[in-house]
């Protein structure tokens, strides 16, 4: 009677430390446009962001659940301090341990962007768990199989209801509140952020300023402020990887589409390691040399990386090269991967410089 009596006793601690985890309405701090953003294009009349539906989303994104054997998480290959990706895999490490063919990218600022994953085979960021789920080497899954899980599951019964005020798991209800929980992903409080609002007296130093004046001349029609990206497909002139993935043109069916992918946010490059589609590159400083010296040229390449000389690539002196690396520094959120509300429940976290 008395190991059963303390038995209970831990088993209330620890479900009280669970509700505790929960984003009360008084700390939740709902979804603020930073001051030097455009407008989402993410339709919210549709989903009004909520502490309750966001918390619920939450749960679900950090929930093992959603895989066929219960051991992947949407935050398993999405790790906060990494800025939501899967830090130092060159591509995502799915169920059984099953490798994919993509480095998987990073999840912030997701109200700004029309089209999701590096072939843009997604257009709503409601339906963009599906392929997670269901797609063989990440969770294995089934939308219903997953639904059905959740369903058994008091604690789940009990946060829908309260997320959207009456019973019911359904589908379009599990995607708009993992989608609160990805829209609330916002990262905005770089030093380049407090630079633009004139925020906290921040100021570039010499080499940043040089490198965010290189960066401007040579790096902006693709990576475009403040979101640094043009949220379109490009091909940089890689080399195909051992899969020959072949990009956007997977989606379109349209060769001129051929080993173009979508332009990645330059923000939280320190934390985002390796690059590129398939992370065949562990550094930035090898990143910039491959605009420098090591393009290869096809039919669907950029034009803008053909010069005048008939070379290909950035013309890009050692000295610039250091002055963008420092600008691109500039770039990282220390506060976005270290912010409380997106780490998961029960995980009081470490600070991330």
């Amino acid at each position: 009677m008395k190991k059963f009596i303390v038995f209970a006793l831990v088993l209330g601690l620890v479900w009280a430390c669970h509700k505790a985890d929960d984003i009360t309405e008084d700390i939740f701090p709902g979804f603020v446009r930073p001051d030097n953003f455009p407008e989402p294009v993410y339709k919210f009349e549709r989903n009004p962001i909520t502490s309750d539906v966001f918390e619920l989303g939450r749960q679900l994104f950090y929930e093992p659940r959603l895989s066929r054997n219960n051991t992947i998480a949407c935050g398993s290959c999405h790790i906060l301090s990494a800025a939501f990706t899967h830090h130092g895999h060159d591509v995502s490490h799915g169920i059984d341990d099953r490798l994919g063919i993509r480095n998987p990218m990073p999840i912030f600022n997701m109200a700004w962007q029309k089209e999701f994953f590096w072939d843009g085979g997604v257009f709503d960021l409601d339906m963009s768990p599906v392929n997670a789920i269901t797609n063989p080497v990440e969770m294995d899954e089934s939308v219903s199989n997953v639904l059905s899980k959740l369903r058994k599951d008091s604690d789940y019964q009990q946060r829908f209801k309260k997320a959207f005020g009456s019973d019911g798991i359904t589908d379009e209800r599990f995607f708009k509140a993992l989608s609160q929980f990805m829209l609330m992903a916002i990262s905005a409080n770089s030093k380049y952020d407090q630079v633009m609002r004139n925020e906290n007296g921040a100021s570039f130093t010499d080499a940043e300023k040089n490198g965010y004046l290189f960066y401007q001349n040579n790096c902006a029609r693709c990576h475009t402020e403040p979101l640094f990206t043009d949220r379109d497909y490009h091909n940089n002139g890689l080399s195909p990887n051992h899969a020959n993935d072949i990009g956007r043109d997977t989606v379109t069916l349209n060769h001129n589409d051929r080993y173009k992918f979508k332009t990645p946010s330059l923000r939280n490059l320190s934390y985002t390691g390796p690059y590129m589609h398939d992370g065949r590159f562990l550094t930035l400083d090898r990143v910039l040399e491959h605009y420098r010296n090591g393009m290869v040229d096809s039919k669907t390449l950029d034009p803008g990386f053909r010069k005048a000389d008939g070379t290909l690539g950035v013309h890009m002196s050692d000295e610039e090269k250091a002055n963008l690396l420092a600008f691109l520094k500039t770039l990282n959120d220390a506060s976005f991967v270290n912010n409380k509300i997106l780490r998961e429940p029960g995980n009081t976290g470490f600070v991330v410089n």
